[in-house]
């Protein structure tokens, strides 16, 4: 009894303490966002420039979770986590003097010198904080999967995911209050001293597996690679789990599917929402995203308990049934007359987000229950690198398209993503029927 009492405080100290540290990562990344428009106006950066940015660190940050997946399988969570996060302040304080940074290297007030100068500068710290952010994920997956049974692992995981919503929906408020008082600098600054005292918690309260703790391991989790843990054959179990495996494949063609709709919303929504007849102030554009991400983490936690208890642990079937729900939303969205209200549009986008936002919570799930917490993190980072493919439409693509087409291009862009969302509930329907986990039990 007293056993079981000490590894439920450590499975919860984790799970929260992990939350809070994740979501610190969320502050020092989604503030750019909350940035481009105050930078476009000061400098006259282009929109094609901004998307270019935010393609290139989108596939540094997917490569870099790809990576940092397999790192973490054989790692220590807690100190991966607290080097990463405070790499990431260090770059999100650099970023507050790009414009300084860019009168340095260019010896010039203004002009064209001037803004490519500061354009390559935002573009090589955004690299190297990316870099680190990919390191965020794979860490808190190794923890989860360590920590928490197969059999409450959507639900309490799907818990753990609101942490993405919690650290873009707080930064998205202060972002969007800052900005228009403060300027665009705070929107690096503050954030960064607030990560920082997040790296102080992670060291703090993390701990690693429970065998880290004195605590056995969980029980029916073995895996074929319990007995025979060398570096050879991790290797071949990733192989034979990941790369080779049909599900894993068809899950992070999902994943790319979902992030284009939720990185649209999140990197250009406070663009689209202050521009148009029914123009939004800084401020209500963070609230309008906040809430979008508060319905999210709703979402995120109904679409796990709904997994684990109605449909017994099949998830891909929840995402198959939120991701039409998501798309039903967005079109709506779409067809809204001129002159709505924005607490029309704020409604639909709130409920597009808690249908999105359950998949999202859900993917890593199903697969780290398919490939077994031996190989849980390699999966998420190979998830993790289809997801941030993304970025080369919502970046660079939304970017040009924008510059080319203007407003034709935003009044479609909803139904777009309407038809993306869709496509994604199709395609992971095919894995309707599959078994539960990929686990050796004694029945077997």
């Amino acid at each position: 009894m007293i056993m079981k009492k000490t590894f439920k405080y450590w499975q919860w100290r984790v799970i929260i303490g992990s939350m809070i540290g994740y979501s610190m990562f969320y502050f020092v990344r989604k503030n750019f966002s909350f940035a481009v428009p105050a930078l476009g106006e000061e400098y006259g950066i282009t929109d094609t420039s901004f998307g270019i940015i935010m393609t290139l660190v989108g596939l540094i940050y997917g490569v870099s979770k790809f990576v940092n997946g397999f790192i973490a399988d054989r790692s220590n969570a807690r100190w991966h986590l607290a080097i990463a996060l405070s790499a990431c302040v260090i770059f999100n304080m650099a970023f507050g003097w790009s414009a300084d940074l860019s009168r340095w290297i260019t010896g010039s007030e203004s002009g064209p010198d001037f803004v490519n100068g500061m354009v390559a500068t935002m573009a090589v710290l955004m690299i190297l904080n990316n870099i680190f952010q990919g390191a965020g994920f794979g860490p808190c997956n190794r923890l989860m999967v360590h920590w928490i049974p197969p059999k409450e692992l959507a639900t309490k995981m799907s818990l753990w995911n609101m942490s993405h919503s919690i650290g873009a929906g707080i930064v998205a408020v202060i972002c969007g209050s800052v900005v228009g008082t403060m300027g665009w600098r705070w929107c690096f600054w503050i954030p960064a001293f607030i990560a920082a005292a997040g790296v102080l918690f992670i060291i703090v309260t993390l701990r690693d597996t429970p065998k880290s703790v004195g605590l056995p391991e969980l029980a029916d989790t073995k895996t074929e690679l319990d007995d025979k843990d060398t570096g050879e054959n991790y290797r071949k179990f990733v192989m034979k789990k990941v790369f080779m495996n049909p599900v894993v494949w068809v899950i992070a063609t999902t994943a790319l599917f979902l992030y284009i709709v939720r990185f649209a919303v999140l990197d250009w929504g406070p663009k689209l929402l202050q521009q148009g007849e029914n123009q939004l102030s800084p401020a209500l554009a963070g609230w309008t995203i906040g809430i979008f991400e508060v319905a999210g983490c709703l979402g995120m936690v109904s679409a796990g308990w709904i997994t684990d208890h109605v449909f017994k642990g099949k998830g891909q079937r929840v995402c198959f049934i939120e991701m039409c729900l998501t798309g039903l939303c967005l079109l709506a969205i779409h067809l809204l007359p001129e002159g709505s209200s924005p607490v029309a549009m704020l409604v639909l986008l709130a409920l597009a987000g808690f249908f999105l936002y359950g998949p999202q919570a859900l993917f890593c799930v199903i697969s780290g229950n398919q490939v077994t917490k031996k190989a849980a993190s390699a999966a998420g980072g190979f998830i993790g690198l289809f997801s941030y493919a993304s970025v080369i439409f919502t970046g660079t693509g939304v970017g040009m398209l924008s510059d080319r087409f203007g407003d034709a291009f935003w009044d479609n862009l909803f139904l777009i993503m309407a038809a993306v969302a869709v496509a994604g509930g199709l395609l992971i329907a095919t894995l309707w029927n599959i078994k539960d986990d990929g686990y050796v039990h004694d029945a077997e």
